[in-house]
């Protein structure tokens, strides 16, 4: 069974093809960073109308890389939410007219679900069940796996999610669009400890984070004196280091408290390189495996909706027909 993905739920584009015999044919991006640049973050309109330019060119792409034909396709999967209500329109409409066209049924997928799920397309994927920690733009929160559509929430930001926290922190430091990269990059010549930034949440003994208080404290911290660029970077290098000890130690904590010795990191905070070292180091000694996707995968793509898509029809899944479809801006995972 091949499946179609399409992914629109933000400044992405993302299609592919995932066959379930064979696994990923082929999936191609394209990506509205240097659109959205010079406004300092996602327009919601000029995005929309930049999927709808991408989708056609991008399905013909992925096609002629798997070598196959419209009528290959078994189902089309597609982001239904959450995300921003134009984007998820368009490649909503898209999908629900191409499965119409194709006489094949269409399914609407959580966007969370898919990035939980990418880490199982990797080479050597997790088994059920597993913790997942998904950091995001737009997300943070800690799940407990047990099988596909079976997710349960034991954490979340309770304000700003890490991605945005980076994203913005960036911003308060001068850096680029996207923040979160531009940040991880400046932090490389920086030493942490030169400023002393909090640990939110840290000992909460909960599942839960906060990270507006942590943007805050770099304002407050860059308001106090005149930084130079060696200031910058020290205090983008304290920054990570908070907010990864942060992640890495709840997300361990959760692991334990369940008894469960996997943990699926997604999202794209997850191709954060010191997120990654502190998780791999920390979890020797507890004998957790960490799995993560691929970095291609990291961010918003096609592979992880028409991979989740294809698991979701494979489990009995009831898919949309004669053209219906709807989005979903706000979905929370939990009733996916």
């Amino acid at each position: 069974m091949i499946v179609l993905g399409i992914e629109s739920s933000c400044d992405e584009t993302g299609l592919a093809l995932y066959d379930s015999g064979r696994g990923l044919l082929a999936h191609a991006v394209h990506s509205q960073v240097a659109m959205h640049e010079d406004y300092g973050g996602v327009v919601p309109e000029l995005a929309s109308r930049d999927h709808i330019r991408r989708l056609a060119p991008l399905l013909r792409e992925v096609l002629a890389k798997a070598d196959c034909r419209k009528e290959d396709i078994a189902a089309v999967a597609y982001t239904a939410g959450p995300g921003l209500a134009g984007a998820l329109l368009t490649g909503a409409s898209f999908a629900a007219g191409l499965a119409l066209a194709l006489g094949v049924p269409a399914l609407p997928v959580h966007h969370l679900e898919g990035h939980l799920l990418s880490p199982l397309l990797s080479s050597e994927p997790a088994g059920f069940p597993f913790i997942a920690l998904l950091v995001s733009g737009g997300h943070t929160q800690i799940m407990c796996v047990t099988r596909v559509g079976c997710y349960e929430l034991m954490g979340e930001s309770l304000d700003d999610a890490a991605g945005e926290a980076f994203d913005k922190t960036a911003q308060l430091l001068g850096l680029g669009y996207p923040g979160g990269p531009a940040l991880a990059a400046l932090a490389e010549l920086g030493t942490p400890g030169r400023f002393k930034l909090p640990r939110p949440m840290l000992n909460s003994g909960d599942f839960s984070f906060s990270f507006s208080g942590l943007k805050t404290a770099v304002l407050t911290t860059a308001r106090e004196r005149s930084l130079t660029q060696q200031d910058k970077a020290n205090l983008a290098a304290e920054f990570q280091e908070a907010a990864t000890e942060v992640l890495a130690t709840k997300a361990l904590a959760a692991c334990r408290a369940r008894g469960l010795k996997t943990l699926v990191v997604a999202g794209g905070v997850g191709a954060n390189k010191r997120l990654r070292e502190r998780l791999d180091a920390a979890a020797k000694k507890p004998g957790i495996r960490v799995c993560y996707p691929e970095m291609a995968l990291c961010t918003d793509n096609g592979a992880m909706i028409a991979f989740a898509g294809a698991q979701r029809l494979l489990a009995g899944a009831v898919p949309t027909g004669n053209g219906a479809f709807a989005v979903r801006p706000r979905w929370p995972l939990a009733t996916a």
